[in-house]
């Protein structure tokens, strides 16, 4: 087929010999299958954000670092270069994830270059060398639910020793290659120690992960993995060859009810004296 215009740097630079088809259009980006010299990949057009559904939540984006202090600062007052840096940036973001965690050994499609906006990576693939279905497409028994429950399970405990993780998994980022499942769709990626919405990502990914297994495996939707993976690793005690049990207690403390009201009572009378303060001033 004719190379899409976002497409023909990539030719023109060697990187891509031909386009065979577009494989997906989603909220983020649009995914064609390429050829490059004796290999199948794919490349990932990301598009423009005034097209985008998905929006660049500050959630997500909290506490990323920018090498350039121009374009953080241009990034902070919203100006036409900061929101472009600021594209670039989210779109890097995927790039920079999938390589740190496919040498963390997490199954995630292997990158192979980013240019001009385009992320040109490896094709995932099922058993018999087509293009692998997203778990949602999919129907699995009990014991293929529980096996593949645990393996994106210990998905998501080696992300997090890798210091990321998801933030929006789900059936719908997840694929089963012939090897297993893969994760992709990481622009949205966090950093665990950085980002202060972390934990409540971290529960997100692995309910819904419990969630849809569930519905194969009712037994899962009984397990707690999220807080007792995120427990570990407040303690510096999470390591990948770590056997989780699936269950978390939580420690319930009374609350002092009358500290509370103390607290609003002091907020009150703050408010007050700021208020006549304003009423005195000349």
């Amino acid at each position: 087929m004719k190379p899409p215009g976002r497409l023909q740097s990539l030719v023109d630079e060697g990187l891509i010999d031909t386009v065979v088809r577009q494989l997906m259009s989603g909220k983020e980006a649009m995914v064609y299958v390429v050829r490059c010299g004796d290999e199948t990949r794919c490349a990932k057009i990301y598009k423009e954000a005034t097209q985008r559904s998905f929006r660049q939540a500050v959630d997500y984006t909290e506490n990323r670092k920018v090498k350039n202090t121009r374009q953080a600062r241009a990034m902070a007052k919203g100006t036409k270069f900061g929101r472009q840096a600021q594209e670039a940036a989210w779109q890097s973001a995927e790039v920079d994830a999938l390589y740190r965690l496919a040498a963390a050994g997490v199954r995630v499609p292997q990158p192979f270059n980013f240019h001009d906006g385009v992320l040109l990576m490896e094709l995932v693939v099922d058993a018999q060398g087509d293009a692998a279905p997203r778990l949602n497409d999919l129907v699995f028994t009990s014991d293929q639910a529980r096996a593949h429950h645990a393996t994106l399970i210990a998905e998501v405990v080696r992300m997090l020793c890798a210091g990321l993780i998801h933030g929006d998994l789900s059936e719908f980022n997840i694929l089963m290659a012939g090897d297993g499942p893969v994760i992709i769709d990481l622009p949205q990626a966090v950093d665990a120690a950085g980002n202060n919405h972390a934990q409540r990502m971290l529960l997100r990914d692995v309910a819904n992960l419990r969630d849809f297994f569930g519905k194969f495996a009712p037994e899962l939707l009984g397990t707690d993995y999220g807080p007792e993976i995120w427990s570990l690793y407040e303690k510096g005690m999470l390591s990948t060859d770590l056997i989780l049990s699936g269950h978390f207690d939580r420690k319930t403390v009374a609350v002092d009810l009358g500290s509370v009201l103390r607290e609003i009572d002091d907020a009150r009378s703050e408010e007050v004296l700021r208020r006549q303060r304003m009423l005195a001033a000349p």
